[in-house]
């Protein structure tokens, strides 16, 4: 087996950059009761040694500290609240209170909610986050309002509103992505030079095709989107787009705006083929994820989660541009014997 001769920063930055690493970077996903499953079965302690034993590049996320407004119980700063939903291995919170639901006009909105602010958060923690981590790359900013925007109006009511209530669409988001524009301000403030990438997210896709229609897409989310891409830039921060699903016909646009990255790449959904992918937009991409989760990961054998890792490397990672990484978090159904196959593929054959 090859020396490594890079940090996990310096291996992100050189596919970053376009550059040849000593080998290619792999990231980590997984929920929380997958993560314990994993660890157990390492027999580790922490997370780092989860990560040195599977040869993980995990990059360090930063953010500030909430000191706003007491909080309500199972209640966020946006007043949605949440209840937890057991499912087969696991628990997710899922929002079962939409605080603007019952609005109809922006004046309502404007009359009746208390929107939250940068001010509700210290920012002085950041800098101590990264201390003696410095080896590795790091997360900080970004945005992903819709997502925000669906749980202050209920999802049904979201979909909605774009045909029947524009105007609220556009006052709400303008509210959201100028909380996350001051937000990733004030982090790059902080940490000057330090962050590696920004999150700025959207889902846009289904299983086999766009949620919404290219225009509203194009009318509601990009333009806002831009002005966080440039924002990143603009610090020498990378783009890292996270976007599920069927969204192939959208990509020209979202590299219009200036995505770097483009995660989760859920090549089983219409239109999603790695080799079309990368044939036609791998000299304007960087691609993460690509192990399946939605039946290689969580139903397939070892010998399936080893050949599909070894296929993303020859088609998306030709030429360096690719982390390997699952498409999304890791399930608790996932057996662990499949996710450690994951991990030690990609370190035998990611060598560059």
């Amino acid at each position: 087996m090859p020396k490594e001769t890079m940090t996990p920063k310096e291996r992100w930055e050189a596919v970053l950059k376009r550059q040849k690493p000593d080998r290619l970077p792999m990231d980590y996903w997984a929920t929380a009761e997958a993560n314990e499953k994993l660890m157990k079965y390492l027999n580790c302690s922490s997370q780092e040694e989860l990560y040195k034993k599977l040869h993980i590049d995990k990059p360090i996320g930063v953010g500030p500290a909430y000191i706003g407004p007491k909080l309500e119980k199972d209640t966020d700063m946006y007043g949605c609240r949440y209840r937890n939903i057991e499912y087969n291995g696991g628990v997710y919170a899922e929002c079962v209170y939409h605080p603007l639901a019952q609005y109809e006009t922006v004046e309502e909105i404007e009359r009746n909610y208390v929107w939250p602010t940068v001010d509700w958060f210290d920012y002085s923690v950041i800098p101590s986050q990264i201390k003696g981590k410095e080896e590795y790359p790091v997360q900080g900013g970004g945005s992903e309002p819709f997502l925000i925007y669906k749980n202050l109006r209920g999802q049904e009511q979201a979909f909605i509103d774009l045909i029947l209530h524009p105007d609220i669409v556009e006052y709400c988001l303008d509210k959201l992505f100028d909380f996350c524009y001051e937000n990733t301000l004030r982090i790059y403030e902080q940490i000057p030079g330090k962050v590696t990438f920004s999150y700025v997210a959207e889902d846009m896709g289904a299983e086999t095709d766009l949620m919404y229609s290219p225009d509203q897409i194009r009318r509601f989310l990009l333009p806002r989107m831009k002005r966080m891409i440039d924002l990143a830039h603009e610090a020498g921060v990378y783009v890292f787009h996270h976007n599920d699903g069927a969204i192939r016909k959208i990509i020209p646009d979202l590299i219009g705006i200036g995505i770097d990255i483009l995660n989760p790449v859920q090549w089983r959904c219409n239109g999603m083929d790695r080799e079309g992918l990368k044939r036609d937009f791998g000299d304007k991409l960087i691609f993460h994820g690509g192990v399946d989760n939605q039946y290689t990961l969580a139903f397939g054998s070892v010998e399936e989660v080893k050949n599909e890792v070894i296929e993303n490397i020859r088609i998306l990672g030709a030429d360096g541009g690719y982390i390997i990484a699952p498409c999304h978090n890791i399930q608790s159904i996932s057996p662990p014997e499949n996710i450690v196959a994951m991990y030690e593929t990609g370190y035998e054959y990611g060598w560059m």
